[in-house]
């Protein structure tokens, strides 16, 4: 008989038939063998599972957030992978070199490697040490400003920036600490007028910002001699200035010029030209006071009670009712000005009559068509549809009507206004369609002004579209509107015609040889002390060149 085959063991052989089975013997407990260490048995083990595919495709459905039911014996491994994805997530990696982008805005003026601030202390201080203690006063200021590179009527925000208003003079170690960090902090023209001129704590400029630069420029400018002796009237021309520089400058309608405005607009290149033109009448953007003269003129001759404050029924009377009262009731709504004494009282000041008179005799401005869009868009949406179009033109017909001249039906008159602007959106005109447009003037006037739009309709379509394609040297609108008026200002005064209060004046000085003469404005007893300077409060919300916000 064959023996069988041991079995496992821990397992006895199978009973044979007619032998005695063997008595189970005493297990041998086996002897301990050396022990392995536990960190080689972890790795072993960690090994293993990641090369498990069966674990790998799993983890592979944990990361991507799959919810299912694992083996117990792979929870920890599994719970310990996650917590790491979680932390990879929170703290990505930073991005490669070669996808930084390079610094493209630079509002404080584009850095530039030339400049030696070194070399420009050195040389400010070798011009304040001829001056006594070292100290600087106004008048030693043209000095300074060319010592720091900058144009001679900076001299007096250079003042004012050191602090030198308050104390009458400046120190050298105050200057230049000063100016040290504008150069370090500046980079172009833009930026460090503004910040010399800015309040702390600010990036822009209001109106009362002006207010010492203008002062300084009246007081020393040989073109402004003759109104030291009518200081009454500095805060008027100076009240002018200011609304131009925010009416051409202020390109968002804030009430607050930044450094990109300015460096966009040509104001700093005017601020230069008053060191070389001796005349500043030859300064026609900002600084000019014939135009100034011409501006408080006309508001004098509406403002009967001479409170400088007018109301409808004053700016209604301005070149003799030619604007329509719909129109005047827009201005007054709060289109374009804002402040108390419209709101409350139905009146404007001179500061916002300049914006007026400025818009009104030069309509192909930005700024001009911006502000007739916004008196016309009634409903605020920022589009001019045809209801406001047919509100504005009603008036229109009746006053044609009244001087015996027959207006065109609205619909053919809305065909012809159509074909002039071509709108992008049938049915609507927005600020964008008008700017686009080059005879925007006869747009405006043939809503709500009577004599130039009977001007336009004596003309051509082509003379007005060749007068508007004109290039060059040639005035604008309101330079020649106002060179006109002031030549007839002139020409009333030199024959001794009487204003409308019965008061006699003197021909304007504004002539090289009658420099010696008072201003003519200073020459009329009946005009008052002026009161503090007068602001105009623009609208808060921006809006761009192509487009306004909603009011």
């Amino acid at each position: 008989m064959e023996r069988a085959e041991p079995g496992r063991p821990d397992c006895p052989d199978p009973a044979v038939p007619g032998q005695p089975q063997p008595q189970p013997q005493p297990r041998e407990r086996a002897r301990p063998g050396p022990r392995r260490p536990m960190r080689t048995d972890m790795r072993l083990r960690d090994l293993s599972l990641r090369q498990d595919p069966d674990l790998r495709q799993e983890l592979a459905s944990l990361a991507r957030g799959c919810d299912f039911v694992l083996p117990s014996r792979f929870k920890k491994r599994l719970k310990a992978f996650q917590q790491v994805q979680v932390q990879t997530k929170e703290q990505p990696p930073p991005p490669a070199p070669s996808q930084s982008v390079p610094a493209f805005y630079f509002p404080r003026g584009r850095p530039q490697d030339s400049v030696n601030v070194d070399a420009v202390i050195a040389k400010i201080e070798r011009t304040f040490a001829q001056f006594p203690h070292e100290r600087a006063t106004l008048d030693d200021m043209g000095r300074v400003a060319k010592a720091c590179g900058c144009p001679l009527y900076w001299k007096g925000p250079l003042f004012c920036g050191a602090g030198g208003e308050r104390t009458g003079s400046v120190s050298v170690h105050k200057f230049v600490a000063m100016w040290r960090k504008v150069l370090q902090n500046c980079h172009d023209d833009a930026a460090k007028f503004v910040h010399l001129l800015m309040n702390p704590g600010c990036n822009y400029l209001v109106q009362e910002d002006f207010v010492p630069f203008l002062q300084d420029v009246v007081n020393t400018h040989p073109g402004l001699a003759f109104l030291k002796e009518a200081s009454e009237f500095h805060s008027r021309y100076i009240t002018t200035v200011i609304q131009r520089i925010f009416y051409t400058v202020n390109r968002s309608w804030s009430g607050r010029i930044t450094c990109a405005e300015l460096r966009r607009s040509t104001f700093l290149q005017n601020v230069a030209l008053l060191e070389e033109e001796a005349d500043i009448n030859q300064l026609t953007e900002y600084f000019s006071y014939e135009h100034f003269y011409v501006i408080y003129c006309k508001f004098w001759e509406l403002d009967t009670d001479h409170d400088l404050l007018i109301d409808a029924q004053d700016l209604a009377r301005h070149n003799d009712h030619a604007i329509s009262t719909k129109m005047i009731e827009r201005i007054f709504s709060g289109a374009v000005t804002r402040g108390k004494k419209v709101q409350k009282e139905g009146k404007i000041s001179y500061a916002d009559f300049v914006w007026f008179l400025i818009s009104e005799e030069d309509k192909k401005t930005p700024t001009s068509i911006e502000y007739w869009f916004r008196c016309m868009d009634l409903d605020g949406d920022g589009a001019l549809s045809m209801y406001e179009l047919e509100y504005f033109y009603e008036e229109q017909c009746r006053r044609l009507d009244s001087m015996a001249i027959e207006a065109l039906p609205f619909e053919d008159c809305l065909c012809q206004m159509l074909d002039l602007v071509k709108p992008q959106n049938e049915g609507r005109i927005t600020l964008h369609d008008l700017k686009a447009c080059r005879l925007a003037h006869v747009f405006f006037d043939t809503f709500f002004n009577v004599e130039k739009y009977l001007d336009h309709e004596q003309k051509e379509q082509v003379s007005l579209l060749r007068e508007s394609e004109s290039e060059g040297p040639e005035l604008s609108d309101w330079e020649r509107y106002a060179t006109e008026e002031y030549d007839i200002l002139v020409a009333e005064e030199a024959v001794g015609e009487p204003w409308e209060d019965g008061y006699e004046a003197e021909l304007s000085p504004v002539d090289q040889k009658l420099s010696v003469l008072r201003s003519p404005l200073a020459q009329r007893p009946f005009f008052e002390t002026p009161s503090g300077l007068g602001a105009v409060d623009l609208y808060e919300c921006g809006c761009g060149d192509d487009d306004l916000q909603p009011l």
